[in-house]
């Protein structure tokens, strides 16, 4: 358990480190849009060799089916939520959203690091090592998205202190839901491991439609295309190590 707490705090750590780029530095956005296709690639690869390949050996087609849909619906219904808060475009360069609100944008963040971090911690289960492919394409998607939010917290009046503080603690819950993942699921069956595999598949694969792609193509023009192919080939051969 205390090994998978400590890679999903890995794997989340690239929000405090995006949250004090963001606070500190101005990076174009043209960059963060390259940066936000690159991480779309590798979680579209991992999604695939990661987690609904490992699903569907897990449980078969009628589980990935199960859990690629109610991922999808949880998502998108979280998403509805964080935007009637004031949240809908979270993963903007600063300056993008001036009506987002910093609870909305760390909510957002949380429902994107749970289902990830879980799935981190449910990869140690079968003794196989944690998912590098995985474990890279969460902590590069994560860069980004807290980048702009710690940005946007800045802009609203928000001390830096109070802004890392409370990125801190989404980390920590990340890295939680992680260990959670390992513990709680430690003897359970390869349809239920499969079905939460394909849950966060399902979630993450809408969170890439309806945010992370449309955003990194908004922000970093035709060369968005070519970063998430470099980012799904780079992630894919890094899957080829496990």
């Amino acid at each position: 358990m205390g090994e998978a707490f400590l890679w999903g705090l890995a794997g989340a750590a690239s929000l405090l480190i995006g949250a004090a780029a963001g606070l500190y530095f101005s990076v174009p956005s043209r960059v963060l849009g390259l940066v936000l296709a690159f991480g779309a690639g590798a979680l579209i690869s991992a999604l695939a060799f990661e987690l609904t390949e490992h699903a569907y050996r897990l449980g078969g087609a009628d589980v990935v089916a199960l859990g690629l849909a109610l991922g999808a619906f949880a998502y998108f219904g979280g998403d509805v939520l964080i935007e009637r808060r004031g949240g809908r475009q979270r993963m903007m360069h600063a300056g993008g959203s001036p009506d987002s609100t910093g609870a909305a944008l760390l909510l957002g963040a949380v429902l994107d690091g749970i289902p990830e971090s879980a799935v981190i911690g449910i990869t140690l289960l079968e003794g196989g090592g944690v998912g590098v492919a995985f474990l890279a394409a969460v902590f590069l998607s994560n860069l980004p998205e807290s980048f702009a939010a710690s940005s946007g917290m800045r802009r609203a009046g928000h001390s830096n202190r109070s802004v890392l503080l409370q990125w801190v603690v989404v980390v920590l819950v990340c890295a939680v839901s992680s260990a959670l993942g390992f513990a709680l699921l430690d003897g359970a069956s390869g349809n239920a491991i499969g079905l939460i595999n394909a849950f966060a598949g399902g979630a993450v694969l809408t969170m890439l439609a309806d945010t992370m792609m449309p955003q990194a193509f908004a922000q970093g023009g035709r060369p968005a295309g070519l970063f998430t192919v470099l980012g799904f080939a780079l992630a894919f051969l890094l899957s080829t190590l496990n």
